[in-house]
């Protein structure tokens, strides 16, 4: 089976002074953190969580 990359956006909002992920891969996935490394860290745990929720299956 081919694998299909999951694209997740990480984008700097300077107003709210945080960043913020979202993608069109994994549905409902909108969140953010003040600094990147703990946006990624949140990231390993919601996408597969977001993704079971919605019946994407996913392989290892």
């Amino acid at each position: 089976m081919k694998e299909k990359p999951f694209f997740i956006r990480a984008e700097w909002d300077e107003e709210a002074h945080v960043w913020v992920a979202s993608s069109d891969d994994v549905p409902g996935l909108v969140t953010e953190e003040s600094d990147l490394e703990a946006l990624i860290d949140k990231l390993k745990y919601m996408i597969p969580e977001l993704l079971e929720a919605n019946g994407v299956e996913i392989t290892l």
